[in-house]
This record gives structure tokens, sequence and C-alpha cells, in this order.
């Protein structure tokens, strides 16, 4: 049966690999883009989940960063990074989930980061909003435990999309580092030895969002090849 999967962020990168994938099994998925809602702002939240319905499957995958050392990053960054990762996807979930626990069926799944496992540096906002989310993540599996709804989160590593792009045109402009350097710089710090890609990140999305995965509750998969090992 079609389930009506509502992915955010998901016009690009991981989020249209995630759209592609839910697509592809006949379900009815609406990527939201920045465009389409702001998951910061509550009112536009509540107002167009308020219109699609009875959402089955929720991914949160909207999300922004930016680099710095803890002494140079504004509370400007701070905030914006935890405004989008963190309270979008706090935002969209409270939105779901009294649906979600009346029909006694759905699946949240959150795409946050291997810096929500263990902090990296120079990422100090990021870090905090993605560990933000994974906290998120399990207080709302501990709410629904016993009934048919779901929390979960995925962890990657760097990911083969245009915000990775971005961070690697950053070390190349402040080390003096060759683009081909400077992403090797950034897979150096994963197992893996190279970038994610944004299939694979959807892959375990698609997983953890399976009717087949209802004792999967309150988990954060970590995809970087053995790194950080749960």
């Amino acid at each position: 049966m079609s389930r009506l999967v509502v992915v955010t962020g998901g016009t690009r990168g991981i989020g249209a690999a995630v759209a592609r994938r839910f697509t592809d099994r006949g379900d009815r998925v609406v990527p939201l883009g920045r465009a389409d809602c702001d998951v910061t702002d509550e009112t536009a939240v509540a107002e167009v989940f308020g219109a699609l319905g009875e959402v089955d499957v929720l991914v949160n995958n909207a999300g922004v960063s930016s680099s710095a050392p803890l002494g140079k990053t504004s509370v400007a960054d701070w905030q914006a990074q935890l405004d989008v990762n963190a309270t979008g996807a706090f935002l969209c979930t409270r939105a779901v989930l009294p649906g979600m626990l009346a029909r006694d069926h759905g699946r949240i799944v959150t795409v946050a980061s291997t810096a929500g496992r263990a902090g990296q540096a120079y990422t100090v906002a990021y870090s905090a909003s993605k560990h933000a989310v994974v906290g998120l993540t399990r207080a709302v599996a501990a709410e629904v435990t016993g009934t048919g709804v779901t929390a979960n989160a995925v962890c990657p590593a760097f990911v083969r999309t245009d915000m990775t792009a971005k961070n690697v045109r950053r070390i190349a402009e402040i080390t003096g580092r060759s683009t081909e350097d400077s992403e090797r710089v950034i897979t150096s710090l994963s197992p893996l030895g190279r970038l994610l890609e944004p299939d694979e990140v959807a892959f375990a999305v698609e997983f953890l969002a399976a009717r087949e995965a209802a004792a999967i509750n309150g988990q954060s998969i970590v995809l970087d090849g053995g790194g950080i090992q749960a």
C-alpha cells in the first residue's frame, strides 16, 4: 500500500536521493525544499503539514553547515545551524507525531551526522546541532515505545553533496591546497577513505522506514565504515 512520505530538504543531495528511493517503491513523496517550507518557522510548518494530511513517513533531512574554530564562531552562525538542523526537525516531528500516534503507525527518520555522535574540530555549531537531533530522536523514541511509531536517525560521515563541496572549497581557500588535496583531508577523517554517495544514505533511511523495521526504535545508525562503533 502506498504511503505518504515527506522529505524535508528533499530537492537535492541526500534528500533528492531519499525521495527517488521512496518514489521507486511506489510511495507518494512530497520533497520539501526551502521555497516550499521554512522548517524554522513554526507557523509555516504547521500550515504546510496541516495541508498535507496523514503523513506516514517523515524524513528530517533539511540542514545547513559552516565551519570555524570556537573563537571565530559567531552567535548568528551558531543560531542558524541550531535553528535549521535541530529546531526544524523538532517542529516537523511535532507536526506529524499526533496523527501517527492516532493511527498507531508511522516512521520518523532524521538525517544527523557522525558529528552528532562524536565532536569534530571546527564544527562547534554543527556538532551541537546534530547532537541535539540525536537526542531529539531518542526522546521521541522513548515517548512512542510500545506503539506502531518509531523514531530513528542516520549518522553519515561526509557525503558527496553541495554542502561537502562547499567545505572542500573552504579548506582549499584557507590552506592553499588543491581541491583534490582538500577533499582528501575530509575523506581521511573516515575509515571509508572516500565520500559517501547520497544513495548510500538513502538506503539506510529507506531501511529504517520499512514496515518490517517496527522493532528498531531510538537508534542512530552510523555510516562511516566502522570508525564509530555502538
